[in-house]
Formats: C-alpha cells, structure tokens, sequence
C-alpha cells in the first residue's frame, strides 16, 4: 500500500464536504456552494529543524479538524481522492 508521507513541515489534508442543504431544507446548487474551508489531516511531516538542529513539534495531529486559507496548498489527485499538501503555518485553527 503506497501513503503519501508529507515532508518537513508540511501537512496533507482532505477537504470536508460542503453542505449541499439549507437548515430549512432547501438545496444548494454546487455553483453557489463555496469550497468548505475545512479539513481533515490525513499525514503529517516529523516538522522543520530550527537553527540548532532541534526539531520543532507539528501543532496538528493525524485526525484533527483544521480552518485552512483557502487560496494556499497544491492540490493532489491520488487514488481517486482529492488532496491538500500545504504547509502547517496556513492552517489558521485546530476545530474541537
């Protein structure tokens, strides 16, 4: 099985689906529905080595929620599946 490993500090993510309905019931069609701004990692990198050589922790985990800027990342088409790879500095909040 190939996985996608993220290097340095970077992180894949795959983007939520956005909602298709209203809280009223009425349906959205996919040209007015914003892409969701909201993920889910998938991998993440062992992080970025300061200038002493130590390593700096990743703030995120595999598993956590994330609010990303939506304008940053290199899409990845793998598998079937649409992917994120962007750095751990544009992810903007851990959602809990």
């Amino acid at each position: 099985m190939t996985i996608i490993r993220p290097l340095f500090d970077r992180v894949l993510i795959e983007q939520v689906k956005a909602q298709e309905t209203t809280s009223g019931g009425l349906i959205i069609p996919d040209s007015a529905q914003n892409p969701p701004q909201e993920a889910v990692v998938i991998a993440v990198g062992e992080g970025k080595r300061n200038s002493n050589g130590e390593l700096n922790p990743m703030g995120v985990s595999v598993g956590d929620r994330v609010i990303f800027s939506q304008y940053s990342g290199t899409k990845v088409e793998y598998d079937g599946k649409s992917y994120i790879l962007m750095n751990v500095a544009d992810l903007f909040a851990v959602v809990e």
